[in-house]
């Protein structure tokens, strides 16, 4: 059986599991919601769903039923064009559907961010990667860093939104090592926007209630509880962003929380180069 259709078998069993047909992203009929969630409202235009136990582990019977409850609501909002604050394996991250135009302006707004900072995207799967980007790397090494604390840098391919990142032919991809988020991306189907959930220049955030100035402006917040320890400085840094762009070398663009591990990778069991003037 190819990637490609073990992939969306993969998808078609998320999807079945937590009662959402699949369609195309973006579809009015896509998503269709067999029973509709029932949240407590959270701030006036936001809903708030908490995830059972740690978002970061899937939730086991009789647990489940919230995990589906949240799933389900937050890709009926994805694909109906809204913005979602989620929890991944770094950051509170805000995301959108990478194909929505009106979408991708909307998280501009409202964090007030520079239109020439891109977006990076969010992934199911490593097979995912391929669709999306012009990889150059071998696959072992993308499964190696993938899911994980990383965004790696790549050739964009002519499947990706023109709105997104217009000013740049790379962008950024990620796969969080987050159990929610993996799934959310599986059943979603389509690439999802990415970024961190805070006002453009002020601190990233571990839980919540660091964000709550932006909760009005969201339609679904998804509270997988306090990330990391809750506290620890490391954990604000994000993920290590690098440049996979050039063939046989790497660049550091943001140290990030997992430089150490990521460059070990990269140096020592794939033999890369630094770009000049890229850390370390």
């Amino acid at each position: 059986m190819s990637p490609a259709r073990r992939c969306r078998g993969l998808r078609s069993a998320v999807a079945a599991s937590v009662g959402l047909s699949e369609g195309p992203t973006g579809s009015s009929r896509s998503g269709r919601l067999l029973r509709p969630p029932s949240p407590a409202p959270a701030a006036p235009g936001a809903r708030l769903l908490r995830l059972p136990g740690s978002g970061a582990v899937r939730a086991a019977s009789p647990e489940r039923a919230g995990w589906t409850e949240a799933l389900r609501a937050a890709v009926a909002e994805l694909r109906a064009g809204a913005v979602v604050a989620v929890p991944t394996d770094t950051l509170y991250g805000l995301a959108c559907s990478a194909s929505c135009s009106a979408a991708l302006g909307a998280v501009y707004r409202l964090k007030g961010r520079c239109k020439a900072k891109p977006l990076a995207v969010c992934l199911g799967s490593v097979a995912d990667v391929y669709r999306f980007c012009r990889v150059r790397v071998p696959k072992e090494l993308l499964k190696d860093l993938l899911p994980g604390p990383v965004t790696l840098v790549m050739e964009r391919s002519e499947e990706l939104n023109k709105d997104l990142n217009p000013f740049t032919p790379l962008v950024g991809i990620r796969i969080p090592d987050h159990a929610f988020m993996q799934d959310l991306a599986q059943v979603f189907e389509g690439p999802l926007a990415l970024t961190s959930a805070n006002l453009s220049s002020q601190a990233s955030s571990l839980n919540v209630k660091e964000f709550q100035d932006l909760w009005p402006h969201l339609s679904l917040i998804i509270d997988g509880g306090p990330l990391g320890d809750g506290q620890s400085p490391e954990y604000r840094l994000g993920s290590t962003v690098v440049d996979l762009s050039v063939p046989g070398k790497f660049g550091i663009i943001r140290p990030g929380c997992a430089l150490e591990s990521t460059t070990a990778i990269l140096q020592q069991k794939y033999g890369l180069l630094p770009l000049d003037g890229s850390c370390p």
